[in-house]
């Protein structure tokens, strides 16, 4: 038993400098001598040893240290020796326990330590900092916006350096908002109008949503990201955002390029222009809650699960609202938007030809499948398969289910009026499917058991789904993540874990944790494995993410980029680059080049050889099919 003692019993305040202190750490014994422990002025060992605190003692007499003596063994060891040896202990740790202990030169090593392994620049995967745009100003005229906020009207140049921006203070954006509250969110508690909220992209454009108000980028091959739009400031807080990005020169002109906000059953749509700023197309009403709001083509689409879905036709400027039943998922894929519906029924609408093919002022809703079992469609995946015949593609359908299935429909052209076809049944859920996605190569599906993943190889002939030997299960995982409970994780929207990437290439989740880290990491999606981790370079909390498939330059040998985009809680957009990211993927350095393979040589190719190039005495040239063997494999670390 610790009894306590008083200070100058058993521990004089002052004693010689060789005197051996014995102290019970954690229930650890150390033994150690004054002038160890007293070296360090003002630390807690020499105000315990001068009498200035109390002591407890054990039953043997030494003083009693209710701490983690695993912790304070590296500890001791700096005030013996003052150099530091971590021993395995965690950095995080070991700066805690050395700023219980008052240990001046410890504290300032270990926060140097850590200023050295964070660097402001990033990893070799950083690719540019979007600082916080400025604050605008109210809304005064909805039919009038401004575009990039400086003199002279033309875009401001935006940093894409691997350097940090300076330090804004309370100026820029943060400075102007933080004394001003964001209204409630329909959807949950407040939130600081100066975080991100969402992001989103399409070819070179990003459009990023904050509490109040939004701002679009547009990539310049010469000049990098530029602020080309940012929206008025707008009365409620933005939970919807959507990006169309067409090329130059489109059938529709200036609205070949728009962005679109939502909140609550309020869509307010911009158009945007190349050069910089926008004007506003207008405001519409869906009368429900907008649940996703999205492009297919020029089209505008807001769904709600109750079952109404909003079309705004690019072509002849029209809203129109259409009843269907509780929508539970969606999908797109050319000019079809798919419904998946509670009833068990997937539908159709070709947004492209609606405009066209009106009745009683309705859309031509057309029910495309109803589950066997009537189970509801949680999930919904379209591929079209390349053009396989003049009739046009395979439509091929993976779906989720209440009840925790995974089925894939398909359908031939030549057979559109008979309906698709079911072509394979999954029943490795117990929980209701929450994503799926069908690919190439690959069927992904998620669950609601903590994000639980499993995924299938599609086996393909011509571009078509394969019966020989059809889907073979290939790995089961979760991308874990918890929810935040008071907000300040960011919008549950922009918060989205994929999958991400084309259906042609591999893609990938990202996992965020916890809601308030600054720490993201890359999985692929169709066996869990850890791509990469990214970290935010200003210590800031993402509060955000995308992943961007970005054009490539006209500079010759460019190919197209993924990004990773991440926003931050100071308001703030660092861009990642994935595709270096996956070209690395699984090589290690000293791993052995793989050779392509050769074919045997024989006496016949060097017969037909001028003699000038035939092997000489005394290095002869074997002539087998070993001979590959018999060079030195070439290694990544080689010169």
């Amino acid at each position: 038993m610790a009894a306590a003692a008083p200070a100058a019993e058993g521990v004089p305040s002052r004693g010689p400098p060789g005197e051996v202190i014995h102290l019970n750490v954690g229930g650890k014994r150390f033994s150690t001598s004054r002038q160890t422990l007293t070296w360090i002025p003002d630390s807690f060992f020499s105000s315990l040893l001068s009498g200035r605190i109390s002591t407890l003692k054990d039953e043997t007499g030494a003083i009693f240290i209710d701490r983690d003596p695993t912790v304070f063994a590296p500890i001791l060891n700096f005030l013996r020796t003052k150099e530091l040896d971590p021993r395995g202990v965690h950095g995080s740790s070991l700066l805690h326990e050395a700023q219980f202990y008052g240990l001046t030169p410890l504290v300032r090593r270990l926060q140097l330590r850590e200023e050295l392994d964070r660097s402001s620049c990033g990893n070799v995967l950083f690719n540019g900092y979007l600082p916080p745009p400025v604050f605008p100003v109210k809304r005064r005229n909805r039919h009038s916006l401004v575009g990039p906020q400086q003199s002279g009207g033309r875009p401001a140049p935006v940093r894409r350096s691997n350097t940090m921006p300076p330090n804004l203070g309370n100026a820029g954006l943060l400075g102007r908002v933080l004394d001003e509250r964001a209204p409630p969110s329909p959807s949950g508690p407040p939130e600081e109008p100066g975080i991100v909220r969402l992001v989103c992209g399409h070819h070179n454009w990003i459009a990023v949503a904050y509490t109040q108000f939004l701002v679009c980028y547009r990539l310049k091959e010469a000049s990098g990201w530029q602020l080309v739009f940012s929206s008025p400031r707008l009365d409620w807080p933005i939970e919807r955002l959507a990006l169309t990005a067409r090329v130059l020169g489109g059938a529709l002109g200036e609205h070949d390029k728009m962005v679109a906000a939502a909140t609550g059953s309020e869509i307010l749509l911009w158009a945007l222009q190349a050069e910089g700023g926008g004007s506003e197309i207008g405001v519409f009403h869906l009368g429900v809650p907008v649940e996703a709001l999205f492009f297919v083509g020029n089209q505008l689409i807001a769904t709600s699960h109750t079952g109404r879905i909003g079309v705004w036709n690019a072509v002849t400027k029209h809203w129109q609202v259409q009843e269907v039943q509780p929508i539970t998922s969606y999908d797109a894929a050319g000019s079809f938007l798919l419904l998946g519906c509670d009833n068990g029924s997937i539908y159709y609408v070709d947004v492209q030809k609606f405009p066209l093919r009106m009745k009683d002022n309705d859309l031509l809703v057309s029910e495309l499948y109803r589950d066997p079992a009537e189970d509801g469609v949680t999930a919904l995946s379209v591929y079209l398969t390349p053009k396989t015949s003049d009739s046009g593609n395979w439509i091929e359908i993976a779906y989720g289910t209440s009840s925790g299935g995974v089925r894939v429909i398909v359908q031939h052209p030549e057979t559109v009026g008979s309906g698709p076809q079911l072509f394979q049944t999954f029943t490795v859920h117990r929980s209701p499917v929450t994503k799926i996605m069908l690919s190439e190569k690959h069927l992904i599906s998620v669950c609601a058991d903590n994000n639980h993943v499993r995924t299938w190889s599609v086996t393909r002939f011509r571009g078509m789904i394969s019966t020989q030997p059809g889907s073979t299960p290939l790995a089961s995982f979760k991308i874990l993540a918890l929810e935040s409970a008071d907000g300040h994780g960011g919008c549950s929207a922009g918060n989205d874990i994929g999958p991400y990437g084309e259906r042609d290439d591999q893609q990938v989740f990202i996992q965020k944790v916890v809601p308030t880290a600054s720490q993201l990491f890359v999985r692929l999606s169709s066996t869990g494995q850890r791509v990469c981790s990214v970290r935010s370079v200003d210590g800031s909390p993402t509060t955000a993410f995308t992943v961007l498939e970005c054009e490539g330059s006209r500079r010759l040998g460019s190919r197209p980029r993924r990004y990773l985009l991440t926003g931050q809680a100071n308001g703030s957009l660092a861009m990642w680059d994935l595709t270096t990211a996956m070209d690395g993927l699984g090589q290690a350095p000293g791993t052995p080049y793989t050779w392509p393979p050769c074919r045997p040589l024989s006496t016949t190719s060097f017969a037909s050889l001028p003699p000038r190039l035939l092997p000489s005495d005394p290095f002869p040239l074997p002539l087998n099919p070993s001979l590959p063997s018999l060079f030195h494999p070439l290694v990544a670390s080689d010169p």
